[in-house]
């Protein structure tokens, strides 16, 4: 099923990306023609096993073959470290890349000491270890952007300082209109929040021989962000969502949660489904439709779902009253699926449905959800505690939280 004019994001992506791609949505042709099977048995004599067992056996091939795309994409557009650009060519930047190169080969420290002494740098911290070349640290943030879902939709802010504070406005003055000559009542003042966003401390460390070291065609920078990317990603994408803000950022979903016709500043607001632990028997599409019009329009232009691959492939079996489905695949790959019109994106770490959980969170999470990101990723080599290999114990500060409340709205799956 080869298209005759493919888009510019078909094109650009490669053969191999392509093909995976058709051979996505193929499968995704599949999966509805055995669900409408599955849908016309339950309405004739209560339904198949065997139909049913097949379309979770397509649903979750669809969910592999979405994975592999993922992951070719990104693949697809990893440039090659060092290859130019304004850093390469500057020469201070190109002699901090050698002398942390030298240090994480061989141990030699004198020239990352030299250099910033010289610039007067804080990159030593109190445990020890020195900031890695900007290009390096610049592939980390590009790699985890890829990899963490809430981090690639959230507002991200880089700090200098341990804390970032916001003021936000949570009413503003009040205002009216008045006659030209008309007696002026003297307007209330704006109430302000206080919001304080402290980056804590994030660490990788991974272990390298001193074989794969001393081999010169082995490009370390690069090494070093692909070893760290997974395991600061994975943390990441947990905290965002469920952490509880004690040496981690504050996940939304630790946040206070209030039925949405009650919702006060401080709290997320949530539509239940009607349904302990599932969407109503009885239009089940409803509570997603009321979920996004909890958000304000200004919000919802911008709107995304968040939910677990479990919760996924709940929704996609889901049919408004035309009977078309709701979600949709993604149109290119390296896109996302879309439910309702909006983009959905995959969050292991929000809990699968359940009775009482809040299972899909919908909202504008670049005005919601605030990331802080402290500048500086610091390397301390240590060849000692694990002979024979070197560790290299590899930290970088990050904070988050919600920083509008009214932006980010969730679905309870209770009555």
């Amino acid at each position: 099923m080869q298209p005759s004019n493919p888009s510019p994001e078909m094109k650009s992506v490669g053969p191999e990306v392509s093909a995976a791609f058709e051979e996505f949505m193929g499968a995704f042709e599949a999966f509805k023609d055995a669900n409408d099977q599955r849908l016309g048995e339950l309405e004739r004599r209560g339904g198949d096993a065997v139909t049913a067992d097949k379309v979770e056996r397509i649903g979750a091939a669809l969910d592999t073959q979405k994975a592999l795309i993922d992951e070719l994409v990104l693949k697809a557009r990893r440039p090659a470290l060092g290859g130019g650009g304004d850093l390469a060519n500057d020469l201070a930047a190109r002699e901090h890349k050698n002398a942390f190169e030298s240090y994480v080969r061989t141990g030699e420290a004198a020239g990352l000491k030299r250099l910033e002494a010289k610039a007067l740098s804080a990159g030593v911290g109190a445990d020890g270890g020195y900031t890695v070349p900007h290009e390096t640290e610049r592939e980390i943030g590009r790699r985890l952007t890829a990899l963490s879902p809430i981090r690639a939709i959230a507002d991200v802010r880089t700090i200098s300082q341990g804390t970032y504070k916001k003021p936000f406005m949570t009413s503003g003055p009040a205002v009216g209109w008045v006659a030209e000559t008309g007696a002026r009542a003297q307007t209330a003042s704006p109430v302000l929040d206080e919001l304080a966003f402290p980056a804590m401390e994030l660490y990788a460390m991974p272990a390298a021989t001193q074989t794969l070291l001393d081999d010169t065609a082995v490009n370390i920078d690069e090494w070093l962000a692909i070893e760290v990317e997974a395991a600061f990603a994975s943390q990441e994408g947990s905290a965002f969502i469920a952490g509880d803000g004690v040496g981690k950022p504050k996940g939304f979903l630790a946040y206070d949660s209030v039925a949405e016709n009650a919702w006060t500043w401080g709290k997320l607001g949530f539509v239940a489904t009607g349904a302990a632990g599932d969407f109503p028997a009885a239009s089940p599409s409803d509570p997603l439709v009321d979920l996004v019009y909890a958000l304000k329009a200004g919000y919802r232009q911008n709107g995304s779902f968040v939910m677990s691959r479990r919760t996924q492939g709940a929704v996609r079996k889901l049919k408004d009253e035309n009977g078309q489905y709701l979600w949709a695949p993604p149109t290119a790959p390296g896109a996302q699926p879309s439910l309702l019109g909006f983009p959905v994106h995959e969050a292991e770490d929000v809990p699968d449905i359940e009775a009482g959980s809040l299972s899909i969170a919908f909202g504008d999470f670049r005005r919601g959800y605030l990331v802080v990101d402290r500048a500086g990723v610091r390397v301390l080599r240590d060849p000692y505690s694990a002979k024979p290999y070197v560790l290299f114990y590899t930290t970088k500060r990050v904070g988050g939280g919600v920083q509008d409340f009214d932006a980010i709205k969730l679905l309870k799956f209770a009555a």
